[in-house]
């Protein structure tokens, strides 16, 4: 990390501003190089200096540029940041008189990389950075931006110190056992403190599935035969014309999708083509893809239609959907009843006529009560927010029930010593305490450019 990199970090396009920002001992000495204005080296930390980015004497743009100073900027290295006019030839120009003038363009999320690398942030508040750009509703800003203040750090933090008096303990008793003015950990006290730990970390493992909930949406997969009511039910959920109806069976022959939000949640919802038996090679594959997105699905919502006697069809869909979360609707309740369950027994049912809006309300009532949305909105947001993150603390809970398991078979206690380790370091991996850099290039490639 001994260069300097730039990149652009606005959206590249036609626009008011745009930012080009370089990182490294060389930031300000390359962008004076080639700045029309003040001496940027002698100039205050934390100013805003206007003038010209100048290619030779040729005037590239007007510019305002800030110069921040290390240690206290975003990577903890110098950092220049060059607001210029927001036209895409100016703005590539800029960024290529940086390159030529010694800076090396940024990969991916270098900048973030940089802050991590350099003690600013650990891993956590390093992917909440990407989770705040990528926030799709108000309740998954929310979770990013605490994450980024720290909160999730200091309960991991917490956890680990734990840990670590506990195998300091186990340690002196194992090294100096003739003292005797320490304390006698004995495995009954190790088992009372893994059992509090052990309630702890699983109570933040279950809570942190509402993290998906709140990043990512439902992904909400609508089921059923042709012409029971699949698309009527996807567009007044949607409250727009986003699905072709028609009286025709197999109209839907590919999927189509739609986004709503309830209680701030977003909903993913998709209609799959009709689920029968067909000859037509495009209808075919469409029926295959929707019995693929159910395995996929958060939520799966099966339509039968209420004007129709149970279908094999129906049978396979209930069977095939029995383990999921599910909400089974009966629609056309308008029509004649010949559609009897007397003989199922499911739950979660909700009644709609998908001509009118009867009972589209009672469905987003009844996706609210399963995924208890009304309550997942809370102050706390103290989460692990991604699969990374909920591996390792699984992985550290199973390190605790092992070291457990150790104790009630009466194991030597340095062999529950080598567990307990193992959850101490696998904690560590969630912050960045340990960590390989195999991992960090994975999780910094998906970061935009310029971050």
């Amino acid at each position: 990390m001994n260069d300097t990199i730039v990149a652009i970090s606005t959206a590249l396009g036609v626009g008011a501003i745009s930012i080009v920002r370089l990182s490294g001992p060389e930031a300000i000495e390359i962008v004076n190089n080639c700045f029309k204005g003040k001496d940027l080296t002698k100039v205050k930390t934390h100013t805003i200096n206007y003038g010209h980015i100048i290619d030779q004497e040729e005037i590239i743009d007007e510019v305002l540029v800030s110069i921040m100073k290390a240690p206290k900027t975003y990577t903890t290295e110098d950092v220049v940041e060059i607001n210029c006019h927001g036209g895409i030839i100016s703005t590539k120009r800029i960024l290529e008189t940086m390159l030529i003038h010694g800076a090396r363009l940024a990969e991916p999320g270098e900048f973030t990389k940089r802050a991590f690398l350099n003690g600013r942030i650990d891993l956590v508040k390093s992917e909440a950075v990407m989770d705040i750009i990528d926030s799709k509703s108000e309740e998954a800003n929310k979770l990013a931006l605490s994450q980024l203040t720290g909160t999730t750090s200091n309960m991991i933090k917490t956890f680990r110190e734990k840990l670590k008096q506990l195998l300091a303990s186990i340690e002196v008793n194992i090294d100096y056992p003739e003292y005797y003015d320490i304390e006698i950990i004995t495995k009954d006290k190790i088992k009372k403190e893994l059992t509090t730990m052990k309630q702890e970390l699983q109570k933040v493992i279950q809570e942190s599935k509402n993290s998906t909930i709140i990043k990512e949406g439902i992904k909400t997969v609508i089921i059923g035969r042709p012409n029971v009511g699949k698309s009527s039910i996807l567009n007044k959920l949607l409250e727009q014309e986003k699905a072709i109806v028609t009286d025709i069976a197999g109209t839907t022959r590919d999927i189509v999708e739609g986004e709503i939000y309830l209680d701030g949640i977003l909903l993913n919802i998709i209609d799959t083509a009709g689920i029968r038996t067909t000859d037509d090679i495009v209808e075919k594959i469409g029926v295959e893809k929707s019995l693929s997105m159910i395995d996929e699905a958060d939520l799966v919502i099966v339509v039968l239609n209420n004007n129709e006697p149970l279908t094999k069809e129906d049978e396979e869909i209930l069977e095939k959907t029995k383990d999921k979360n599910r909400i089974v609707v009966i629609n056309k309740n308008d029509l004649e009843q010949k559609l009897d369950l007397t003989k199922k027994s499911l739950e979660n049912i909700v009644k709609t006529n998908a001509n009118t809006v009867t009972g589209i309300q009672e469905l987003k009532d009844k996706i609210i009560e399963l995924f208890h949305l009304e309550t997942i909105k809370v102050k706390d947001y103290t989460y692990l927010t991604n699969a990374r993150q909920i591996s390792l603390a699984k992985q550290a809970y199973q390190s605790l029930e092992e070291a457990e398991k150790s104790l009630q078979e009466n194991l030597p206690i340095d062999m529950i010593e080598i567990d307990l380790k193992n959850s101490f370091d696998l904690l560590g991996e969630i912050i960045g305490e340990s960590y390989s850099e195999e991992i960090l290039d994975h999780l910094f490639a998906n970061f935009c450019v310029g971050k």
